[in-house]
């Protein structure tokens, strides 16, 4: 079925990346402050972003950590996601590709990473495309020609033999391969928790930290000058004190492990701010989070790791979709009745959504 064209909009609300009130107009795809004939007024009031954007979301995986087997499941997620007020989504990662949603109309605008690169028998089963160590450089550089300019290594994981967090691979090894994707015109996200594998992704160049529980403060600095990121998913990092629970009985250093670096992550991510590292949201759904939860990550950056509402709600909209090379006057739009820099719990609630110039019904 062929799209009906679009209608031009207008929306009068406070926009929020100015602030200050501004007459929007959405013509087509784009958005810009001069007057469209015939718009249609959809707004008088409000506080306006950009749309939020989810820097870590798996909208390839299922609640359980189960691969979706469906295009169909895939969007309705993303829908999910929308619906929340996400209109941009960095896919860090799935085992099912579904590059039939990228652009379609009612779904979230989609960076997609391809399918994680992990060890062999070091990761959740299933979800990953698991490699021995010579075998990863040429993995990331086959997904580096399957995703949107972005691929995922899993840089640590439960090492059983250990009984505790352990790099995936060699440093050097783990620095090959982010060399192999950035070669293809990659970039690199990179999962980690522990301090042994932050250290090592760093000084070999990531452009992303996935997670991040182990950055020491001595990295911060580098990161900074870097331009490496972080996305901390702090939502996900709630849930440590349950993975820890369930593993007590055997392997009781990685369970301590696991509740020391839930414990000090608010301060990493505080400290990362400090630094200047560029910090992004992002919630991890897929998996052991439920999609639609950007708000609740929003708050957490604020009121657990301190960072100012101002600089969360840049991170979460206008500044995250530049990292991401989307365009500034997409017609992407999330208003809200209630001024969340006053209270930032009001993103939890959006009053209008716009994605591709158009209103979204939710459901």
């Amino acid at each position: 079925m062929t799209p009906q064209p679009h209608q031009p909009l207008h929306l009068r609300v406070v926009w929020l990346p100015d602030d200050t009130v501004r007459d929007l107009y959405i013509d087509g795809d784009r958005l810009g402050f001069e007057p469209v004939p015939g718009a249609r007024t959809v707004a008088t009031s409000g506080y306006a972003l950009p749309g939020l954007v989810d820097a870590h979301c798996h909208i390839g995986i299922r609640r359980g950590a189960a691969p979706i087997e469906s295009v169909e499941e895939a969007r309705a997620l993303a829908r999910t996601d929308r619906d929340a007020g996400v209109l941009a989504i960095r896919d860090a990662g799935s085992p099912y590709p579904y590059p039939e949603l990228v652009g379609e109309d009612g779904v979230p605008r989609l960076v997609r990473a391809g399918h994680h690169v992990a060890a062999s028998r070091r990761y959740l089963r299933g979800i990953g495309l698991e490699c021995e160590p010579e075998e990863v450089a040429g993995a990331l550089a086959r997904q580096a020609k399957l995703g949107d300019g972005w691929v995922k290594l899993v840089g640590d994981w439960i090492d059983r033999s250990r009984g505790d967090l352990a790099p995936s691979f060699e440093p050097e090894v783990l620095a090959g391969a982010i060399r192999a994707a950035q070669a293809e015109g990659a970039k690199v996200a990179v999962h980690t928790f522990s301090e042994e594998a932050a250290a090592c992704v760093v000084e070999a160049g990531a452009d992303s930290i996935e997670h991040g529980t182990g950055l020491d403060p001595d990295l911060l600095d580098r990161m900074a000058a870097r331009g490496i990121a972080l996305v901390p998913t702090m939502i996900n990092i709630e849930t440590f004190e349950d993975i820890a629970a369930g593993a007590d009985a055997k392997f009781p250093r990685y369970a301590d492990h696991m509740r020391r670096l839930k414990a000090g992550f608010p301060g990493v991510v505080r400290s990362a701010w400090e630094a200047g590292v560029p910090v992004y949201l992002g919630t991890d759904a897929g998996g052991g989070i439920d999609h639609g939860l950007a708000a609740e990550e929003m708050l957490l950056l604020h009121e657990k790791a301190g960072l100012p509402v101002a600089d969360v709600l840049a991170a979460s909209s206008w500044r995250a979709r530049e990292w991401l090379g989307l365009p500034a006057d997409l017609g992407d739009v999330v208003v809200y009745d209630r001024d969340p820099r006053a209270d930032l719990a009001a993103v939890r609630e959006p009053a209008l959504i716009v994605l591709r110039g158009r209103v979204q019904t939710r459901g």
